[in-house]
């Protein structure tokens, strides 16, 4: 069962929206998964949805599903590239890893509009500005 599961607490693995500015100064929007960690991180599974209120009508994304292999030992990698018009809803990223034989299992959420310039950070492993959760 479930209950019977020991989680660890997940340390060192963050979940960053990064922003990039291309020609015409169009904006891309990209998700990715940092693992600060000095060992890899094993069977790395992520999921991810988008869910709240636009123009007074509740409205959720499709859940998607990333498995995304192992993930070398200080790194990053690309999960998915997002469409800027959810950054305007919660966003949900679901993590689920494999370490010593462990699982470790985490959910990141981006509250609805918190994607704003005062809250970007520069992330020097993407050499891109954008918003980590920790």
């Amino acid at each position: 069962m479930k209950k019977d599961i020991l989680f660890p607490k997940v340390e060192g693995v963050f979940i960053a929206i990064t922003q990039k500015i291309v020609e015409n100064d169009e904006k891309i929007f990209e998700v990715y998964l940092i693992n600060k960690n000095q060992y890899p991180l094993q069977n790395v599974f992520v999921t991810s949805n988008g869910y709240g209120v636009l123009d007074t009508n509740e409205v959720k994304t499709s859940t998607l599903r990333h498995f995304l292999g192992d993930i070398e030992a200080d790194s990053a990698l690309l999960i998915e590239p997002l469409d800027g018009l959810v950054l305007a809803i919660n966003n949900e990223y679901w993590l689920s890893f494999f370490h010593n034989n462990q699982l470790f299992d985490k959910k990141y959420i981006f509250i609805a509009g918190s994607f704003i310039e005062e809250h970007l950070v520069y992330l020097p492993e993407l050499k891109l500005k954008g918003l980590l959760h920790p």
